[in-house]
């Protein structure tokens, strides 16, 4: 029987120093693209890819994600009271009625690997997915988890988001080395954590979206600090990879590397060009802007 990926765990424990001083009290995830929040983007993609339990690894500082994701009455009660209605439905429908939100505390922010980890008791013996909320992801007509979520469906074996990446750039990704197969599919044959472009296999990076087998847990417990001195997923999944199939989907869409400060903004931007009550204002202010320095 096929399994269905239920679960999506969302790795928010980070410290966000690449923002400091705005993300001294505040999470990076908390960080708004036009008028939502990057966690939201991120949760908004696993749900229409049909998650239903949301699993959130935690830090300190982070009490605001939790909230963001709860009922507020008297927000609520406020807006019905001012017949602002719109507003209202924006604010009860961050999580449909249907999606469970789990939080696990993540002591120390130990890596992307440790993360993963803690999140073992939640998925117990389920494929899952893991979101990393700083790359945002516009899939256009259908969001990145969506089209892996297919893949998976179909070939039943762990799923990771690749793109290609510029030869000065490899040494901030996990790369891949593999054989390009059906459907620009890779078979993935090895994966390394942030090479020297004179060691990378290739320039097919990894990017922050993937769907595993509940094998990796115990990966995860083999491997050691790797990369920065933290625990790598990238190691485990080297791990995972001797015994069983992972593929390197290349995802139909754009990611905004917004774990950058050039990516947030780059985000903002496009996201605001897009925008239905922003686009055409916001447009002619950028026109008015480049005409009037050039």
């Amino acid at each position: 029987m096929n399994r269905r990926v239920r679960k999506a765990v969302f790795p928010v424990g980070g410290m966000g120093t690449r923002f400091l001083p705005a993300t001294k009290a505040n999470p990076k995830e908390m960080m708004t693209v036009v008028d939502e929040p990057l966690i939201q983007y991120a949760a908004k993609e696993a749900v229409e890819a049909g998650i239903e339990v949301l699993i959130f690894v935690t830090g300190r500082n982070k009490r605001s994600i939790a909230d963001h994701f709860d009922k507020a009455y008297e927000l609520e009660s406020e807006l019905a009271a001012k017949g602002k209605d719109e507003t209202l439905e924006l604010v009860r429908d961050i999580v449909p009625p249907h999606v469970s939100c789990v939080y696990m505390r993540q002591s120390e922010p130990l890596g992307l690997g440790h993360a993963v980890g803690c999140a073992r008791p939640i998925v117990d013996d389920e494929p899952f997915a893991v979101l990393l909320a700083d790359d945002l992801i516009d899939g256009d007509d259908k969001g990145c988890l969506s089209q892996m979520v297919e893949v998976y469906e179909q070939h039943q074996c762990g799923v990771i988001g690749v793109m290609p990446v510029a030869e000065d750039e490899v040494s901030n990704y996990g790369i891949i080395r593999g054989t390009k197969g059906e459907n620009s599919l890779w078979k993935i044959e090895g994966i390394v954590e942030k090479p020297k472009p004179v060691n990378a296999p290739s320039n097919i990076g990894v990017v922050g979206r993937y769907i595993l087998e509940p094998t990796i847990f115990d990966c995860l417990q083999q491997t050691g600090k790797g990369a920065g001195g933290e625990i790598q997923l990238t190691d485990a999944l080297a791990l995972q990879l001797e015994t069983e199939t992972l593929l390197a989907y290349p995802f139909t869409g754009k990611r905004y590397d917004c774990g950058s400060k050039l990516g947030y903004l780059q985000a903002n931007v496009e996201y605001a060009l897009k925008h239905p009550d922003l686009n055409a204002r916001f447009r002619e202010y950028l026109k008015n802007l480049v005409l009037g320095e050039s």
